[in-house]
């Protein structure tokens, strides 16, 4: 951990871990831009069991939301079953014929786009006045964002994961809210599962405090939790890591270690341009991970490219 602290902590952080212009003045990938075909390439190869399992939440009411920020993912029908039987659909609109025997199901679905499992764009997080690379926050504005939007993402999460279990590792079901992770035991738990982290890694930390609450959410959504401390800031940045998840609301920990809200964000994301993914389940994942004595894998997480959005859910998927 470092030895800063007091107030200029955060600013410290950002002049060490800033990537601005290092891609370019254009730029709206920040670390995704770590990942290239040999990294793709070396992802693909760790594909050896031929396990798919699935690191999203399921979109519906019963997910993590309480109402205070955001609403949980409402799937609304629009055409059923009983529809058809009813024989409510034996005239299709105009220009389609009838029906003939032939019914349909279709449906809305209407989701914050960061409601549960999903990407935070880059133009997500503001410090004071800028988002990533610099751009003014001006330029996010009610049409959406004009640069640093989630679209930008798309294609891009194909990549070798690892998971780090936290929680395994120091022998517990889920880390206590408030609890801070250190650089240290991210590395003595990546030392334990016999894993190193590669530049333009997705690095997949369990806490174990979704599993902890699934079926009682209480204040998880912007309560207090465990996660990433502030100061890991500079070990993200000195591997060149691509991309960071957790099963945590917002991956740092909570309360904040410092009076600024969100501090990791501020210096990961929009200084440093490194993709933050929250609400992922890990829980099926770090079962099959225990069971092969296998921590790396191909990751994919494909974001939906919503133009101009500020974050979007994702269906994240590891290859075992």
């Amino acid at each position: 951990m470092s030895d800063f602290s007091g107030a200029d902590v955060l600013e410290r952080y950002i002049e060490q871990c800033t990537n601005w212009g290092r891609w370019g003045e254009d730029d709206s990938l920040g670390t995704m831009n770590y990942i290239g075909p040999e990294e793709v390439r070396r992802a693909a190869a760790l594909v050896e069991h031929g396990v798919t399992i699935s690191c999203s939440l399921p979109y519906d009411q019963r997910g993590p939301q309480t109402g205070n920020l955001r609403a949980n993912p409402r799937n609304v029908m629009t055409a059923t079953g009983a529809d058809h039987l009813a024989g409510a659909q034996e005239i299709l609109p105009a220009g389609f014929g009838p029906a003939k025997g032939y019914g349909r199901s279709d449906d809305i679905l209407i989701v914050p786009n960061q409601a549960g499992t999903q990407w935070d764009s880059l133009s997500h997080i503001f410090w004071k006045g800028k988002m990533w690379n610099g751009y003014s926050a001006g330029l996010v504005s009610s049409a959406g964002a004009a640069k640093n939007g989630v679209e930008n993402y798309a294609g891009k999460f194909v990549m070798r994961g690892v998971l780090l279990d936290v929680a395994r590792h120091l022998g517990v079901d889920s880390l206590e809210p408030g609890y801070a992770i250190s650089a240290e035991e991210l590395e003595a738990t990546a030392e334990a599962e016999g894993v190193r982290i590669q530049r333009g890694d997705a690095v997949l930390i369990r806490t174990g405090f979704l599993e902890a609450r699934r079926h009682a959410w209480g204040d998880y959504a912007g309560g207090a939790a465990p996660g990433l401390s502030l100061h890991t800031a500079p070990w993200f940045h000195e591997r060149e890591i691509a991309a960071v998840a957790s099963d945590t609301w917002g991956v740092e920990v909570r309360p904040n270690e410092i009076d600024c809200f969100q501090p990791f964000h501020v210096v990961a994301l929009v200084h440093m341009g490194l993709a933050i993914g929250e609400i992922f389940d890990f829980q099926e994942l770090a079962t099959a991970c225990a069971h092969y004595g296998k921590y790396e894998f191909l990751f994919t997480a494909p974001a939906l490219p919503i133009t101009g959005a500020s974050g979007c859910p994702v269906g994240g998927v590891a290859v075992l």
